[in-house]
């Protein structure tokens, strides 16, 4: 990563974040979110309680690895987690977060994420808004593929070419009259042509891009960086490839599928034709509103699938939302409301989706919850109205599992 980039970040620490908020709230999201972790790299299967070894790459000023520490805290399993970042001033920021939350499971480095092996193996990976800064992205996906325990996975968040449309209209702007001064005063000059944009720009028109209206970090980020590329789909599945991982898990799964807008037959018949990249290809060209690309990958030498599929043994969990809540949310006409990320529509959920819900705690296992439903109803007609609750929920990233462990061998 070139000086300039790392200059900035030293002025500039983004997201901009209060140590003090860590006493009011935890910021959570995806990737690394640790119940996505434990679904689509783990099967669901991970015992939290053996050791645990992860690295944030590119950590910044620390969401993702507070996010990660807290919750390996809670669950108070042997679990070291490795804090690397250019950024002497992200990392202040990010220390000072840990110190707030008493975390002791931290070890910080300052350096490149080039250098990720030297921290290695790790189980798990987080890498979030970074790679598409490098002047060579895929030496950054090789080297963070190098540092991956044989069983271990990566959750990757890179930019999304569509959905970040006026962008980089705004940035060659910018780099017209902008200049190479102070920040100060380029950040400046990049309000006031943010204040003069007509309605017919291609930026005041994206609703999904605001960080231009937010603080000088974030409008520096968006607007003013030196190096920043963007993806779409199959160059971020070639990305992947070429550094020997494989996709697993696109996040939200819903986005990515077709079929979330597509009513019609034969185009469904036609898409079903598709291999499972080219679909999430079609949808990202379809929805045309994917301004960032999260992505679970895990080594494509790896065996057997990582993850978590429905069954009756497996625990379904609601992540971060409440099950009675959300049963109480669903209208008399089954449809539940729903936005987010890119999406807003109503999801039709099956009949048996209220009762359901309210018996889904992170305890009790599918069959149990079949068991405890005791309708008349077949055990066919409850898999198949659960497959399509797990399929409208798991769409949104609301619903995941957790697996018991393989039998062991006779």
């Amino acid at each position: 990563m070139a000086d300039r980039v790392r200059e900035q970040y030293e002025d500039l620490p983004y997201p901009a974040r209060d140590p003090a908020d860590e006493t009011k709230r935890l910021i959570l999201g995806s990737p690394s979110h640790i119940l996505e972790i434990d679904h689509y790299v783990f099967a669901g299967r991970r015992d939290w309680s053996r050791p645990f070894r992860a690295l944030v790459a590119g950590g910044g000023t620390g969401d993702a690895l507070i996010m990660l520490a807290q919750q390996l805290a809670d669950r108070g399993g042997p679990a070291e987690i490795h804090y690397l970042d250019l950024s002497t001033a992200s990392r202040r920021v990010a220390e000072a977060r840990a110190k707030t939350r008493g975390l002791t499971n931290i070890v910080f480095h300052t350096g490149s994420l080039l250098d990720a092996a030297k921290f290695g193996p790790s189980d798990y990976i987080d890498c979030c808004g970074v790679l598409h800064h490098l002047a060579d992205p895929a030496a950054g996906f090789r080297a963070l593929a190098a540092a991956l325990a044989p069983g271990g996975g990566i959750g990757v968040m890179v930019y999304g070419e569509l959905g970040r449309i006026g962008v980089y209209h705004a940035q060659a702007m910018l780099r017209m009259i902008a200049g190479d001064g102070p920040n100060a005063g380029r950040i400046a000059v990049a309000r006031k042509l943010v204040e003069a944009l007509p309605p017919t720009n291609w930026l005041r028109r994206n609703p999904a891009i605001a960080d231009h209206k937010g603080d000088d970090a974030a409008l520096f980020d968006l607007l003013l960086h030196s190096r920043d590329r963007a993806y779409r789909v199959p160059e971020l599945a070639a990305e992947l490839e070429q550094a020997g991982l494989r996709p697993v898990a696109f996040i939200e799964p819903a986005l990515y599928d077709p079929d979330t807008w597509i009513r019609e037959p034969a185009l469904r018949k036609r898409l079903a034709d598709l291999s499972w990249i080219e679909r999430c290809a079609f949808a990202e060209l379809l929805g045309g509103g994917l301004r960032k690309h999260i992505v679970y990958a895990v080594p494509a030498a790896r065996d057997g699938d990582p993850v978590a599929r429905p069954g009756p043994e497996a625990v379904p969990i609601l992540k971060d939302m409440d099950g009675m809540a959300m049963a109480s949310a669903i209208g008399r006409d089954g449809i539940l409301q729903v936005s987010g990320e890119g999406l807003s529509m109503g999801l039709r959920l099956p009949p048996l989706a209220p009762r359901t819900l309210r018996l889904i705690d992170g305890k009790r296992g599918i069959a149990e919850i079949r068991a405890e439903i005791g309708l008349k109803a077949t055990d066919e007609d409850f898999r198949r109205q659960f497959a399509a609750l797990y399929g409208a929920l798991n769409g949104i990233n609301r619903l995941l599992l957790r697996c018991p462990p393989p039998a062991p061998a006779a």
